[in-house]
């Protein structure tokens, strides 16, 4: 392959999700020229088959349980009927035409759009299709796809995407893992009446939560009715007649059959970089990971950036991923100035009622060898709780000792994923719990309990 100078660039984006189109945007706004490559649609998995389409699925389970709740502000209802084909059409509305939306948006800002698989050759060098390409920096956003599982009879899962466009709902479905896709789309499931099974490989449901969050959690979805089983081993996945079956051992090693109408990935995602031929740009990939420096840079070959969910061992949050963008972008454009800094970004969990957490888990503090309190209550009690009939309402914030500083929370209840961005303000900004309780707030709200959470 050959380039000419049309294919010549300052700056080439493998991605038109958040990372990428954050880091093409500061890069073109800077007088780089720039490119994006992308094989799928351009925005990326939230917009279209993520988060966006997941929460109008979600604020129609937020409904039904709050019609559920009724009685408790001595409200008479009959029993509701959700249209499930309606509201996959609702979703299907907040979806369409966005693709053509971020391509009219490169388009206005000068930013060429390259369809196609991209692979290096060389470390300046991209294949696309049969076409070569050259850039000065080359930016490595290419997301992220369902774990690969060594299971028997993996290919019958159903993906997050295939879930997204059920256009009926099955009577009973079973997640291999119980990651957080698996407990958010068990959450909406189950209170469409469908009957759900979460299968867990790990010693503990959500590994990346705080172990007592994730133990609310868990219990707040058995709740529902959902089976949670974690510990287990999974044998085989097959076909039979009205839908799947699942054969697993337990955590004592009891053989156990599930049988469900359809199974689905809940094992979490991994970054898209296998198929890139990193190596042909002096990048090596070991175990599926990069090494990367403070400003995103591969250590091998300081003229590549990767951000978003090609990233291992941060959080795959869209958020996220537009702030790695933009930490790209500035470096493209003020030569590697600004570091990376994580800890403060929150992330919720849009079960029902959703968790919410920042900062250091209270292993992660023990691990650093931090002295700080953990103050954890119980809220079911409190007024903001019992005023919504909430049945689950808890939090845990650890505050270190010595500076009085937020280390990190925990909320799992209603509002958790609103409150939260409160003690992610007071992590990035370095208040104390101090400062929190000495604020005024609004009266009644979740928010004016902060005051009580921080000791």
């Amino acid at each position: 392959m050959s380039t000419d100078e049309d294919n010549d660039y300052d700056v080439l984006v493998l991605g038109a999700g958040n990372a990428g189109m954050a880091a093409a945007s500061i890069a073109c706004e800077a007088g780089l020229r720039t490119a994006i490559v992308e094989s799928h649609e351009a925005g990326g998995v939230c917009p279209t088959r993520g988060c966006v389409p997941k929460k109008v699925l979600v604020a129609a389970a937020q409904t039904l349980d709050a019609i559920s709740r009724a009685g408790s502000h001595q409200i008479r209802v009959g029993p509701p009927a959700l249209d499930w084909p309606g509201l996959v059409a609702r979703k299907e509305s907040f979806v369409e035409g966005v693709p053509g939306e971020f391509e009219a948006s490169l388009a206005r800002r000068g930013i060429d759009l390259l369809r196609g698989t991209a692979r290096f050759l060389g470390p300046h060098d991209i294949g696309v299709d049969g076409a070569a390409y050259r850039a000065r920096r080359i930016v490595v956003a290419t997301g992220s796809s369902p774990r690969a599982l060594p299971i028997p009879g993996a290919e019958l899962l159903l993906s997050s995407d295939e879930l997204l466009d059920l256009l009926e709902l099955p009577d009973s479905i079973t997640f291999i893992g119980a990651g957080v896709i698996a407990f958010e789309f068990a959450h909406v499931l189950a209170r469409a009446g469908v009957h759900v099974t979460l299968l867990e490989v790990a010693d503990r449901v959500l590994p990346a939560l705080d172990m007592d969050a994730a133990t609310e959690v868990e219990e707040a979805t058995r709740k529902l009715g959902v089976d949670v089983a974690s510990g287990v081993s999974i044998e085989r996945i097959r076909r039979v007649r009205g839908g799947c079956e699942v054969a697993y051992r337990t955590r004592d090693g009891r053989a156990r059959v599930v049988s469900c109408s359809v199974a689905a990935h809940g094992a979490g995602r991994v970054a898209n970089l296998a198929g890139l031929d990193l190596h042909l740009a002096g990048i090596s990939l070991d175990g599926g990971r990069v090494e990367r420096d403070a400003f995103l840079r591969s250590v091998e070959n300081a003229d590549v950036y990767f951000a978003g969910d090609a990233l291992t061992g941060v959080p795959q949050l869209s958020p996220l991923a537009s702030y790695e963008g933009r930490i790209v972008g500035n470096n493209l454009t003020q030569e590697s100035s600004v570091e990376v800094r994580y800890g403060h970004q929150p992330a919720a969990i849009y079960t029902i009622p959703a968790a919410a957490m920042v900062g250091l888990t209270e292993e992660g503090a023990r691990e650093q060898g931090l002295d700080f309190e953990a103050h954890v209550n119980d809220m079911r009690e409190w007024r903001s709780a019992r005023t919504y009939a909430e049945d689950t309402a808890w939090a845990k914030v650890l505050v270190e000792r010595e500076t009085d500083r937020i280390l990190g929370a925990h909320l799992v209840g209603h509002g958790a994923e609103e409150t939260i961005h409160a003690f992610a303000l007071a992590i990035e900004r370095g208040m104390t719990a101090s400062d929190l309780r000495s604020r005024v707030y609004a009266y009644p709200t979740f928010h004016s309990d902060i005051k009580y959470l921080v000791g």
